[in-house]
């Protein structure tokens, strides 16, 4: 939004304080189940003084009451308990909310639907690919993402499903800053990471990555001195990128959870 020219901040909930609420204000509530108590806090000072947006996958809960507009995720049930279509769903309402010129129905619509024949690719063609990335990045250490600012959520999200799935060690880091925050774990570590390419800085990290002998899956894209890349339909897209790339993330991790049962 900040890039089409809106004055707009994203916050966590969480903060002792928060954009003052007012009638120039839009304060839009993200919440899949509706009841988050930090977002509930939070929307507290903004409703009838701001005009309040709820962005929910449960319209009928409390984040609704009192909302100006209600929208729905309309991402479904997520039987596993892991938010994946859910945050894809939030990715593309907000860049719907985003887009300038009032041309976003369209054209995120359109975008939408090559995510949605990007997502099934690599899902027909999972066999291909999930087992080997998997033994890749199953190490003692845990996994890490890399992603540039741009889809920097693609690294949160990804970090997020290993933590929340399998309940394995992972964070992750922006690109360009990768130099001067993950580096030194790939010094003393069994690193190894997913690196989602776009950033100017994909060479600088590749060429630690090179020295220390660490192993890293692109998806997306290639990088030299890669143990493995994953392809997938319409990936030359940044947005495509941004709605698809997470699922690999999602499939490995579900794929080590499942390991994580069978084992024990």
């Amino acid at each position: 939004m900040r890039a089409a020219g809106v004055d707009a901040v994203a916050e966590y909930a969480s903060a002792a304080y928060g954009t003052p609420p007012g009638p120039g204000t839009v304060a839009v509530a993200i919440s899949a189940s509706g009841g988050s108590r930090e977002t509930l806090d939070a929307l507290a000072r903004h409703r009838g003084r701001s005009f309040v947006v709820a962005l929910t996958n449960r319209p009928e809960s409390p984040v609704a009451e009192g909302a100006d507009l209600v929208v729905p995720m309309a991402a479904g049930e997520e039987r596993g308990g892991v938010a994946c279509r859910t945050f894809q769903h939030t990715l593309a309402l907000l860049l719907t909310l985003g887009a300038p010129g009032g041309a976003a129905p369209d054209g995120v619509a359109a975008l939408v639907r090559r995510a949605a024949e990007a997502s099934a690719d690599l899902l027909d063609r999972r066999g291909e690919w999930l087992a080997e990335t998997a033994g890749l990045l199953d190490g003692p250490d845990g996994v890490y993402a890399i992603a540039p600012v741009e889809r920097l959520s693609s690294a949160e999200q990804s970090a997020l499903m290993f933590r929340e799935g399998p309940r394995r060690q992972a964070d992750a880091c922006e690109t360009g800053d990768w130099a001067h925050v993950d580096v030194y774990l790939t010094k003393t570590r069994d690193y190894r990471a997913l690196l989602f390419p776009g950033s100017r800085y994909d060479d600088q990290a590749m060429e630690w990555i090179r020295r220390r002998g660490s192993t890293l899956v692109t998806v997306g894209g290639e990088a030299e001195g890669q143990a493995g890349a994953i392809r997938y339909r319409h990936d030359d897209d940044p947005g495509v990128a941004l709605l698809t790339e997470t699922l690999v993330a999602e499939l490995v991790a579900a794929t080590l959870w499942a390991r994580r049962h069978l084992d024990s």
